[in-house]
């Protein structure tokens, strides 16, 4: 890497030129894909890994003191220490979810659900898929175009990414906010149908 030319990059960046950010993610994208190759977190993928990455390379451009004229060493510490950070936060959450909280007791088996659906697990179901709808009723054009895309069409916020020439974090971004969006409004419905 030629240092002088990472430097001039980076005050681009920090006065919003594309190109600019552009080119550094360009010259950061080796060491990028080796760091994200050698890293293992439950749950994200190889793309994952490489956005949380591009991240952290972006928030030390605006981080950074120019001054200094070292932003090689800086910014390669700091995506190093936000995998680091990651898989520490990742590792804490696994030991309160999934297999490693589970507990066996002696009548462990009663929990085991029954493959036999009953008629209040049919109709509970039938009332979800109800809600479902409601909830998917009230997303916008944009919105029910996104969830068609990804969960009928089986496609992946990748494909998505690329079909609507978005980064890969912005469609990542969207698929949270619109299952966030129908989380709520399903949650609503449940509460108002208590009162």
């Amino acid at each position: 890497m030629d240092f002088d030319y990472i430097e001039a990059l980076v005050t681009q960046c920090r006065n919003n030129d594309e190109g600019a950010k552009e080119k550094l993610a360009a010259e950061f994208k080796p060491l990028i894909c080796n760091i994200s190759k050698r890293t293992f977190i439950d749950g994200y993928n190889n793309l994952d890994l490489q956005q949380e990455c591009y991240q952290s390379l972006f928030k030390s451009v605006f981080m950074y003191n120019i001054e200094k004229h070292r932003f090689v060493a800086y910014a390669t510490s700091a995506i190093k220490n936000n995998m680091n950070d990651l898989i520490k936060r990742i590792k804490n959450r696994n030991s309160t979810d999934g297999n490693d909280a589970l507990s066996l007791h002696d009548n462990f088996e009663k929990d085991i659900p029954s493959e036999e659906i009953s008629t209040e697990a049919s109709l509970c179901e039938m009332c979800d898929y109800e809600e479902l709808k409601l909830a998917l009723r009230s997303l916008n054009e944009e919105e029910i175009e996104f969830i068609d895309f990804i969960f009928y069409k089986n496609n992946t916020v990748k494909d998505y990414s690329y079909y609507k020439n978005l980064s890969y974090s912005t469609a990542l971004f969207k698929k949270n906010s619109i299952l966030k969006k129908i989380l709520n409004f399903m949650s609503m419905n449940y509460k108002n149908s208590k009162s």
